[in-house]
């Protein structure tokens, strides 16, 4: 199979890589968002070997092995066949669009959610390939932030609820299987309604049905996982969601370390860790990386025009510092990176970049056409020089 590249509105797989600048982009999603000791190490092992040794971790809490050749690809799949990973089919695989809060334990609803759904995804409706579900039932949900259409949440008095995206408040339901089924019902109704024309969920004006009354709001959101310990082991942080698998084996190097959670926020939850994170990670919550977004840019990526990360590097010391402000730099208007708007927004087009203040990358720029100088020039004289 050829792989499919330039294409919108579907998110690659591990079935249905993308092609891009720098050869095939495979995701591989993790069942519950975890990897065992085990598979993670396979993963670094099979990023060199089949790959550039490059690792991303999606906003959708997916990684990512870049680099990977046509030729290379199908041995791919047998490794990722063998840890588990892989699903039967493509169909099976797109269907399985799934985010948990990370610090999920066994037998919490989160986990029980989850599960539940996974035993039951062959009775969803065809969907639009970005159409996803995120199941957040801690005491504080924590993925508001992170793309999800359909998402079961905590209710400030502590039910649980089931909430569309874009909608204030949820409906309340007594239990995880009522959930679960409240919320297949509801991707139903979407296709039903239209909804594979807008594609999703947050963009879809048709009122929601009078058997899901969005009647409560989610509790208060938390904040995402610090960096540092954790009951379950130690978040590290990857400058631009991204680490080499050299990086990465080196973290799961002590035999404590039982498994890794991914998480939506360039954050790695390795269970059992306890030392400080190793080189090339990052353990200080004030680091301004943490600050910054950058896509791959080009060449890395075929529909990006500008290079990305070295100017995003640029930028950290220029503007970023700690109780600052967000920095996103994206090579084309896609704005893959971020979906939230941030403080400065440099965006490619043609060659150059356009600068958006306080805005996503396709908000309208407050200046177009710059080179690398222009941007610099133009940030001696901007309103807030440490943003």
């Amino acid at each position: 199979m050829a792989a499919e590249g330039r294409i919108k509105g579907w998110c690659p797989g591990a079935w249905r890589p993308m092609a891009s600048g720098d050869g095939l982009l495979v995701r591989v999603r993790p069942y519950r968002g975890r990897l065992s000791r085990a598979q993670a190490l396979a993963l670094c092992d099979a990023a060199e070997d089949f790959g550039s040794g490059l690792i991303e971790l999606s906003n959708r809490a997916n990684l990512q092995l870049r680099g990977v050749s046509e030729a290379g690809w199908p041995g791919l799949l047998g490794v990722l066949a063998e840890q588990g990973l892989l699903d039967p089919d493509p169909d099976s695989e797109s269907r399985r669009n799934l985010l948990l809060a990370p610090d999920w334990r066994p037998g919490d609803d989160t986990n029980a959610g989850a599960r539940l759904l996974l035993s039951r995804l062959a009775e969803l409706p065809a969907l639009p390939g970005k159409f996803g579900f995120a199941i957040d039932a801690g005491p504080a949900p924590v993925l508001g932030a992170a793309s999800a259409d359909l998402r079961i949440e905590r209710a400030a008095p502590g039910a649980l609820l089931v909430r569309a995206d874009g909608h204030a408040r949820g409906t309340p339901v007594a239990s995880v299987e009522e959930a679960v089924t409240l919320l297949l019902r509801l991707a139903h109704w979407f296709v039903d309604s239209g909804g594979q024309v807008t594609g999703r969920m947050r963009r879809h004006q048709a009122p929601l049905p009078s058997w899901a009354p969005a009647t409560m709001a989610p509790a208060a959101p938390g904040s995402p996982l610090a960096l540092g310990a954790h009951p379950l082991g130690r978040v590290c942080g990857l400058p631009f969601g991204r680490v080499e698998a050299a990086v990465l084996r080196a973290a799961l190097e002590p035999q404590a370390v039982t498994g890794v959670r991914l998480t939506p926020w360039r954050r790695l939850l390795i269970e059992g860790a306890g030392a400080p994170a190793p080189a090339g990670l990052l353990d200080d919550n004030d680091d301004p990386r943490l600050a910054v977004d950058a896509c791959p840019g080009a060449p890395g990526c075929g529909q990006a025009t500008v290079a990305t990360r070295d100017l995003a590097e640029r930028l950290i010391a220029r503007l970023c510092g700690p109780g600052g402000g967000s920095v996103h730099v994206s090579g084309c208007r896609k704005g893959c990176a971020r979906r939230e708007p941030s403080t400065l927004c440099l965006v490619g087009r043609d060659g150059r970049y356009d600068l958006v203040v306080h805005g996503r990358a396709d908000a309208k720029p407050a200046a177009t056409g710059l080179n690398e100088s222009d941007v610099f020039a133009y940030l001696e004289n901007f309103d807030a020089p440490r943003l």
